[in-house]
């Protein structure tokens, strides 16, 4: 049972290259957790079936129990053939037992799977508290995947067509975002460019979709730092096409795959950016 919410809107990117081999790796940690769950869900359905199998039997071997004592008036000889019966019958209860005590041992692996698939972090509650209002109005979609926390934003929302210049809407709603942002501490802000398959027009201002996804991604970076994020947690990288999250074959996937992220990310591990007055950014535009 996956509960990661997805609040709505896009919008987001952060700090440093982040490799798509490492968030693939999250995402399969992810689905993991589904599947455990769901093979737990099966194996209760198979032990419940034993148990209800189990339970008639019961029933049979006790009636047949109460026969045999009332014969035993009669027959002393047959005693121990009945007593047997009887050990037999509590044999069969000792078994039912023990898949009473491995159901009970899968529920409590299937309630700490799902557990594990709600579990929020503060850093999410307090991010999806400050957004509320620009996830409700669905500028903004809030994420959570294992301790990596992501704030997406359409770039129609940011950034007019092939442009990577911000409009005053989506200044509006990074201010918004910044002001979330300047209360979280430990982590590294990572801002990520991502574009659709469509190329860049020839003679335009950028020669391909790296180069535009790069600029847009340190425009929102620029924008962070000038409504008082720490620029020293900052970095911008551009990943153009090569990151999608939805097929390129319709005007609906490719909207969805022009998007900006903002990645939160421990700052254990993180290479720590030079202090400096300008932020510092990383262009993950190595071809």
């Amino acid at each position: 049972m996956r509960h990661v919410l997805v609040l709505a809107a896009v919008a987001s990117l952060a700090t440093g290259c982040v490799s798509s081999g490492k968030y693939q790796k999250k995402e399969a940690e992810a689905q993991k957790f589904r599947q455990d769950w769901e093979d737990e869900v099966a194996k209760r359905a198979v032990l419940q079936e034993k148990i209800s199998a189990m339970q008639a039997q019961i029933d049979t071997l006790s009636a047949d129990a109460q026969s045999l004592r009332e014969k035993i008036k009669f027959d002393e000889g047959s005693l121990a053939t009945k007593e047997a019966e009887l050990r037999s019958m509590r044999d069969r209860a000792a078994e039912l037992q023990a898949l009473v005590d491995e159901l009970s041992k899968s529920k409590r692996k299937l309630e700490a799977a799902k557990a594990e698939l709600e579990k929020k972090s503060d850093e999410y509650a307090a991010l999806a508290s400050s957004l509320r209002g620009e996830i409700e109005a669905g500028r903004i979609e809030l994420m959570e995947l294992r301790g990596r926390t992501t704030v997406q934003l359409k770039d129609k929302i940011l950034f007019a067509s092939g442009s990577a210049t911000l409009g005053a809407e989506g200044r509006d709603a990074l201010r918004r975002v910044a002001d979330a942002l300047r209360n979280l501490h430990g982590k590294v802000i990572r801002v990520e460019g991502h574009t659709d398959d469509v190329p860049t027009g020839a003679g335009g201002p950028f020669p391909s979709n790296w180069e535009l996804s790069t600029a847009r991604a340190l425009a929102v970076v620029h924008a962070l730092k000038d409504a008082g994020v720490d620029p020293t947690r900052l970095s911008g990288a551009g990943f153009a096409e090569f990151q999608p999250i939805a097929p390129n074959d319709s005007p609906e996937g490719r909207s969805l795959n022009r998007r900006i992220e903002i990645v939160l990310v421990p700052l254990e591990g993180a290479v720590a950016a030079p202090k400096a007055s300008a932020p510092a950014t990383v262009p993950a535009k190595t071809l």
